[in-house]
């Protein structure tokens, strides 16, 4: 198999400003690995450069390669991807059922428009998803009643549903209560230990699951260090990258700072 992605020499700007400097990155397919950083680190860019939002400046030696290509229909491409943000995919979505909302990972849009067929292998495809991340009792229920846990939930299903090979998750985390957070990365070690393979960019450190071995660390758009976690997350290498004092304990294979 392939490698999901390799980035050679990559520098991303946006306007005027120059957001990534000189990437050199390559994550296995099934890998787990954590990219960590402040915010306005460059984390968001990475993400967008990924799934082709946002494309480097054209120079002879930069190269990306995504699943073993480097030319997509973007289309295909986000079928292929499947993307998790704090952020809803659209707001029509807010008015579907949980089921549907995971159908329209195969279509990469927003909702069901008429215009879209879905089969039956399909819908047998949803159910089995919404089993896997233990949402059967979300199938009816329209996404604007959800929780943000719940929510969640639901957009890691959509992510599923067209491919299970990389979840490629931007700040999962974000505007969940304690209890969600702890349903969220219960999920995702789940899912990790089935094979599906992460790409988790985040500032909090908690969100770093035991089942993640690697951990890439960004800042001002450079990566400062490539490596085993083990070796990465120490409150040395954390207060470097912060710029402040960070003091770390490990509890039940989590990590948490302060």
């Amino acid at each position: 198999m392939p490698p999901f992605l390799e980035l050679t020499h990559v520098n991303v700007a946006r306007g005027d400003n120059m957001v990534l400097h000189d990437i050199n990155l390559s994550v296995n397919t099934g890998e787990h690995i954590a990219i960590l950083g402040p915010n306005g680190c460059g984390k968001s860019t990475l993400i967008k450069t990924i799934t082709c939002e946002c494309y480097p400046i054209v120079q002879p030696e930069t190269r990306v390669s995504i699943f073993g290509r480097e030319r997509w229909d973007l289309t295909e491409l986000k079928k292929r991807l499947g993307v998790v943000s704090a952020e809803l995919p659209g707001k029509p979505t807010l008015h579907t059922t949980g089921r549907d909302a995971v159908l329209t990972g195969f279509f990469s849009s927003s909702t069901l428009w008429p215009n879209l067929t879905v089969t039956a292998a399909m819908r047998e495809r949803a159910d089995e998803v919404l089993e896997q991340i233990d949402a059967i009792n979300l199938i009816d229920k329209p996404v604007g009643e959800m929780s943000a846990g719940q929510q969640r939930r639901i957009m890691i299903g959509r992510a599923l549903v067209g491919s299970s090979q990389m979840l490629l998750l931007d700040e999962p985390s974000n505007a969940l209560d304690i209890s969600a957070q702890r349903e969220l990365r219960n999920l995702l070690r789940k899912l990790a230990q089935q094979g599906t393979g992460i790409l988790l960019i985040t500032h909090h450190i908690a969100d770093i699951i035991p089942e993640i071995d690697r951990l890439l660390l960004l800042r001002e758009g450079r990566i400062i260090g490539d490596g085993p976690k083990e070796e990465l997350l120490t409150a040395p290498r954390l207060s470097d990258l912060f710029r402040t004092e960070v003091q770390l304990t490990q509890r039940d294979g989590f990590h948490h700072a302060w």
